[in-house]
């Protein structure tokens, strides 16, 4: 039906919005952290502790969050967590001391936790109403998101103060979550569509051990490849220019060439699943990573090394988005908050897992461990086939 159509149209650009702002307002903080690390007097050890507030926020919130959306709706959860994201970002410039900064963290690290479950709850429902697998696409718009955001806060940090640059993250998200949430309070979730043949469920049902377990499968597959990214972004740059002597503007672009092609692999990955499916998808896309990483950890040159990084974006792209649709699927938000939390654990995991194998091995040798996990994550892929077929 034409109208029908039309409002899944329209629920899909409001998410899509919701998700970019995500990416948006996360990337500006954290251009800001240095000067927020002046600001507040903080030494890299007590700024490392007042940031677990954001990583502590983000998993206690992440499981309650679940709850809440199969109460009240991932819609309008969507929309309280986009304003308190929003508003959230704006508190850290105002503290002066480490322990008032861990604690407004907390509070934006609750808001970010919440508002990834329960965007992603809500895109879940969209992928099974529409019956296309356009996941990659909302989380493409993340990664989107986050380069604007990175890319202008770049420009301002010279220009504006971390009070008045985070503020106008606040004015912009607000009327951002005005004019989307509109869209998004207009409709309720929309309702699976059932395949040819078979009767619509009017009621999901209670997920039974089999599938329980099954949501921790695709949530190990989250964290396989979630590992990557946070290693990465914290450890890249710093292989290319210890290990390979990079210049310090050639080292910094490490991140950006797995980003942007993370961001090119998550905007092909509809047409991808469509053509592959998702078993073949997570396969070939874990056996990439494996590859680029192996090239970009092991390789002796520096553009060997940036290659290498982008292969392993373009690997990891969809894997992350297929498991938390997976998950979704089966047991709805609860399995949402299930992949995500392990996802983000990956992603925090990373960085320090790194650095006790650098000073074990070397950095080198430690960044493989994410061409292994990358390689693991094809193998559970290929494991969990019967479920991940379509």
């Amino acid at each position: 039906m034409p109208g029908h159509s039309n409002d899944l149209t329209r629920l899909r650009i409001a998410l899509t919005t919701f998700f970019a702002l995500d990416g948006f307002v996360f990337a500006g903080w954290v251009v800001r952290i240095p000067a927020i690390k002046e600001q507040t007097g903080a030494s890299a050890g007590t700024l490392g502790l007042a940031l677990l507030g954001v990583s502590a926020g983000a998993v206690v919130t992440m499981m309650f969050t679940g709850r809440l959306c199969r109460r009240y709706g991932s819609h309008p959860v969507t929309v309280v967590c986009g304003i308190l994201l929003s508003l959230s970002v704006a508190l850290p410039p105002l503290t002066h001391s480490t322990w008032a900064l861990g604690a407004v963290l907390l509070i934006f690290g609750a808001a970010y936790g919440g508002i990834n479950v329960a965007f992603n709850s809500a895109a879940v429902d969209l992928v099974a109403a529409l019956r296309r697998p356009i996941m990659p696409s909302f989380h493409a718009a993340f990664s989107l998101g986050g380069m604007i955001g990175a890319g202008l806060g770049g420009l301002v940090a010279g220009s504006l103060s971390p009070t008045r640059h985070l503020l106008g993250l606040t004015v912009i998200g607000l009327l951002v979550t005005a004019v989307a949430g509109r869209a998004l309070l207009r409709h309720e979730s929309p309702a699976p569509r059932p395949a040819p043949g078979q009767p619509r469920e009017r009621t999901p049902r209670r997920p039974d051990s089999r599938t329980r377990r099954l949501v921790v499968v695709f949530g190990l597959i989250a964290l396989c490849t979630a590992y990557g990214e946070g290693a990465l972004a914290d450890w890249g740059t710093l292989h290319l220019e210890q290990d390979l002597d990079a210049h310090p503007g050639v080292a910094a672009t490490g991140y950006s060439c797995f980003a942007l092609a993370m961001t090119i692999g998550r905007l092909c990955g509809t047409t991808l699943l469509e053509r592959l499916g998702r078993t073949r998808t997570v396969v070939a896309g874990g056996a990439m990573a494996a590859v680029g990483m192996l090239v970009g950890s092991l390789a002796p040159s520096v553009w060997a090394a940036l290659l290498g990084f982008a292969v392993t974006g373009i690997g990891l792209a969809n894997i992350f988005p297929i498991a938390v649709e997976r998950a979704g699927a089966l047991a709805g938000p609860s399995g949402v908050a299930i992949a995500s939390t392990f996802g983000y654990g990956g992603m925090l995991l990373g960085p320090p897992a790194i650095g006790f194998m650098a000073d074990w091995f070397s950095l080198p040798i430690a960044l493989t461990s994410v061409a292994a996990l990358a390689a693991v994550a094809a193998v559970i892929g290929y494991g969990t086939r019967r479920v991940t077929a379509g």
